[in-house]
């Protein structure tokens, strides 16, 4: 039996890693994208995987994109949580709107891909979610009350959303990415990241490729007794 996953935030960066991946170990993939039509388009022809377009904050539009996707490729059986963006100042200068766009999309959109999904998964008595926290919902950052509080509350919604699932047979976990070298750290300015890599033990940003196959594990049938765990993939950078 294929199955069906979606990831968000599929297309680019991680997202875009992650899809690759699943795609390879025989998943059919969807790849949700919020935003960036070219891309997104460019993406489905060098792949072959099929984009779908809906804000993951949107809970009206996440429901009706799931619904989408079922109907064209079948139930969903996997979910993968990375859609998110960042709003980051101080909180002198933060203003409400991107201290709650960051919550909205970051940590509102696991809610609604679960509110979409989860049902189903529990019916059928087996699925995967994957949520993509942060290192920096770990530890903080400075300039990031937004961003790391959303990711932080990812990780208390996958603990707590992984013990309804338990004894349904669909499993829910965290990975928490530490500096990955995607066009969002790109734009990290240059003095700050060297500051940054100087503090990762292994001493080099990660690939969005070892993200990826941290996923690929807890999506597999192998990783059935994993669940409300967080997998921390950050080169050292942060343990605990």
């Amino acid at each position: 039996m294929t199955r069906v996953a979606i990831v968000t935030g599929g297309t680019r960066g991680i997202g875009e890693a992650i899809s690759l991946a699943l795609k390879e170990l025989g998943y059919t993939v969807a790849a949700n994208y919020g935003g960036n039509d070219a891309k997104a388009q460019a993406f489905t022809d060098a792949t072959g995987i099929p984009s779908y377009k809906w804000d993951v904050g949107d809970y009206e539009a996440t429901l009706a994109g799931c619904a989408k996707v079922a109907e064209d490729l079948g139930p969903v059986d996997v979910v993968v949580n990375n859609a998110g963006i960042t709003r980051d100042g101080v909180l002198q200068r933060m203003s409400f709107e991107d201290w709650n766009e960051v919550m909205r999309i970051n940590l509102g959109g696991c809610f609604n891909m679960a509110k979409a999904t989860f049902p189903g998964m529990r019916e059928r008595g087996w699925g995967r979610i994957v949520n993509i926290g942060s290192i920096n919902g770990q530890a903080g950052q400075y300039g990031q009350v937004n961003y790391a509080a959303a990711k932080s509350g990812i990780h208390g919604f996958t603990k707590a959303l992984a013990q309804e699932g338990a004894k349904y047979g669909v499993t829910v976990n965290a990975i928490a990415p530490g500096y990955i070298d995607t066009e969002m750290v790109a734009a990290v300015p240059a003095p700050v990241l060297e500051k940054i890599v100087a503090k990762i033990p292994v001493g080099r940003l990660g690939h969005a490729e070892e993200i990826a196959r941290g996923v690929a594990f807890l999506c597999s049938e192998e990783a059935g007794f994993v669940t409300g765990s967080t997998m921390s993939i950050n080169g050292g950078q942060h343990m605990y």
